[in-house]
C-alpha cells in the first residue's frame, strides 16, 4: 500500500507524490484490468502489441543518443 505524508498542509505537494507512487507500482494498471474479464487470447494479443510498442521505444532511444 502506498502512503504519503502530508507536511506543512503541501496537499498539492503530497497528491503529486501519490499519483507518481501509484503509476510506479502499476497500481493503476492493476486496478483496470481487474475491472472485467478479458479473454486468454486478447491478454497475448495486447501483451504482443505492448511488446512491439516497447521494442520501438528501446530503438528510438538508442538512435536518438548516438
Amino acid at each position: 500500500m502506498v502512503k504519503v505524508v502530508v507536511r506543512d498542509g503541501k496537499v498539492e505537494d503530497a497528491l503529486r507524490s501519490f499519483k507518481q507512487k501509484t503509476a510506479r507500482d502499476g497500481l493503476l494498471k492493476k486496478v483496470r484490468e481487474k475491472e472485467h474479464y478479458v479473454k486468454h487470447g486478447v491478454k497475448k494479443r495486447i501483451a504482443k502489441e505492448e511488446g512491439k510498442k516497447n521494442s520501438r521505444k528501446r530503438d528510438s532511444r538508442r538512435n536518438r543518443n548516438r
